[in-house]
């Protein structure tokens, strides 16, 4: 049933919902005009979207499961044609299609529709690995954030799940950024921050006005760690701060849970009232109430605000991982870099002493916004976002590095491919070409001067670094670096090279450096200039 009537200068359009999703048609060539979702009269959520008046270039959904029985009211600034060319279907439009794209990644995990950032709540719980992530559904770029959704018997294989978290309270009215899952009891705890703007952009409401706004920390539970009750759940655990000693009103986020000795942990990334970043710790006793326990940061400053940190031990060994916003001064790259390193961590005290050393999580550049989570066996198990500068076919934007299991040795943090993905690539082939459309892996001993390039992306060994330069594959003038380098190998010469079609990692030495990159337009060509000749496996499933 849908029910048209002209209010003011705009379209509202009035749909009774009796089906699982809303498909929406997108156009390239329509400026983008906000568009508002309402129930009762009350607005449920507002997206600037570019609507398609007549011919979709393609189409978005929204999940609206949670709405059967209720009446939604939707209104457009913009051209309101495309209003009546949205329907509700328990299918998404074009989905028989998804993932059968000729750039869309394999083997990297990538949404549906829409924009992904920072990996969230990764979690085992019941028996799944659960995946959380940053989402803008809407269209392929940075916007009001939502939770999506996925699971996965090991890994590898993922299925979404849909949407787990939007706004829905003042607190996270403009979003539901980035945080943490943990299971207790056999229900799924899931801590967020949500964001406030005190003042929005009249010309983009998914942004705010001079980095205007409040940050609260938020929790919510399910029982079966798929439905998640979102007006009636949520509760604020940790306000807005108020007291600059401790940390920022606006840039203190990304709540990160652990279970300790005694009792629960939180780490929170936030910045001085001096300009440094810090970490705040909080304790609970029952995940809903929490107490400040200790602040830490670094004598040198590692930039001025740490996002998402994430504390935990391997081989007895803190480890410290979180994502310093600008780091270093970079014209041509991002300053804003994921870092990790070896402290010394008491738990008694919350108290943290930094050492002087620190490695990147990835050589690349690209990586950023780690999280770990522990997995059925035990190994710790990192996955990070691939920033990428501008969207794929015009349909999607970001996708996740593989899962890597984190390992500490002689006061080393090594990044290792996980073993299921290197023992799936075992149908071996002597053609790249015949690689197209797959991801694939390419086993190399690399010499001091030898080289080789994977469809226009160069790699080589000089002065004992594994260097690569992506310039003939990566958009001209996009912000990145186009040539990246790993510190000097001591432990062989071993490259392990995953290819998709937008992005490479290069495993060098079982995870002694990582090398990761955005590639755009990668051909089908492979060559090498080396004394041993690469293997090239394919995936068997």
């Amino acid at each position: 049933e849908i029910i048209s009537k002209f209010v003011s200068s705009f379209v509202k359009i009035k749909i009774k919902i009796d089906k699982r999703y809303l498909n929406i048609p997108v156009s390239h060539k329509e400026d983008r005009h906000k568009m508002t979702f309402e129930v009762k009269g009350q607005p449920a959520l507002s997206v600037v979207i570019r609507l398609a008046p007549d011919e979709a270039d393609y189409w978005v959904f929204k999940d609206v499961s949670n709405l059967k029985g209720k009446t939604l009211t939707i209104s457009y600034e913009g051209n309101e044609k495309g209003l009546s060319n949205i329907y509700q279907d328990d299918n998404i439009k074009g989905e028989d299609n998804l993932y059968k794209e000729n750039n869309r990644p394999q083997f990297h995990f990538t949404t549906k529709r829409g924009w992904i950032n920072d990996p969230n709540g990764l979690v085992y719980y019941d028996g799944e690995y659960h995946l959380f992530y940053q989402h803008f559904p809407y269209a392929p770029r940075w916007g009001t954030m939502h939770w999506g959704h996925a699971v996965s018997p090991d890994l590898i294989h993922w299925e979404h799940v849909g949407v787990a978290l939007f706004p829905s309270l003042s607190e996270d009215q403009n979003g539901c950024f980035s945080g943490s899952a943990v299971e207790e009891n056999g229900v799924m705890h899931l801590f967020y921050t949500g964001v406030h703007y005190n003042q929005v952009n009249p010309k983009d409401i998914h942004q705010c006005l001079d980095q205007d706004f409040t940050s609260a920390q938020l929790h919510l539970t399910s029982k079966d760690g798929m439905h998640f009750d979102v007006f009636g759940d949520k509760e604020v655990v940790i306000p807005a701060l108020t007291d600059p000693e401790i940390g920022d009103n606006t840039h203190t986020r990304d709540p990160k849970v652990w279970k300790g000795s005694d009792a629960w942990y939180m780490v929170l990334g936030s910045t001085t009232k001096d300009h440094k970043g810090e970490a705040l710790f909080y304790k609970s006793e029952d995940l809903s109430h929490w107490h400040l326990a200790g602040q830490a940061t670094t004598k040198q400053k590692l930039g001025w605000m740490w996002e998402c940190p994430d504390l935990f031990n391997v081989n007895g060994r803190s480890v410290f991982v979180f994502s310093p916003m600008e780091l270093i001064e970079d014209p041509d790259g991002y300053a804003d870099r994921a870092i990790c390193m070896l402290p010394e961590f008491d738990e008694k005290t919350c108290t943290m002493k930094f050492p002087e050393n620190w490695q990147l999580l990835d050589c690349g550049g690209d990586l950023y916004a780690p999280q770990t989570m522990t997995d059925a066996d035990g190994n710790r198990i990192s996955i990070a976002w691939l920033r990428m500068p501008e969207p794929v076919d015009g349909i999607w934007q970001g996708m996740f590095c593989l899962p890597r299991v984190v390992d500490v040795q002689n006061d080393h943090i090594y990044f290792r491919v996980l073993p299921a993905i290197r023992d799936g690539f075992c149908k071996k082939t002597d053609s790249l070409v015949s690689a197209c459309g797959e991801c694939a892996m390419i086993r190399a001993e690399l010499k001091e001067g030898e080289s080789l390039e994977i469809g226009g992306y160069k790699i080589w060994r000089q002065s004992g670094k594994v260097c690569a330069d992506r310039t003939d594959v990566y958009p001209s003038g996009a912000k990145g670096w186009l040539h990246a380098e790993t510190p000097q190998l001591k432990e062989g010469d071993l490259l392990e090279i995953f290819v998709d079609p937008n992005m490479i990692e290069i495993y060098a030495n079982n995870g002694e450096y990582v090398l990761s990159q955005a590639v755009y337009g990668l051909g089908e060509t492979f060559s090498y200039e080396m004394e041993k000749k690469p293997e090239i496996y394919l995936w068997n499933e």
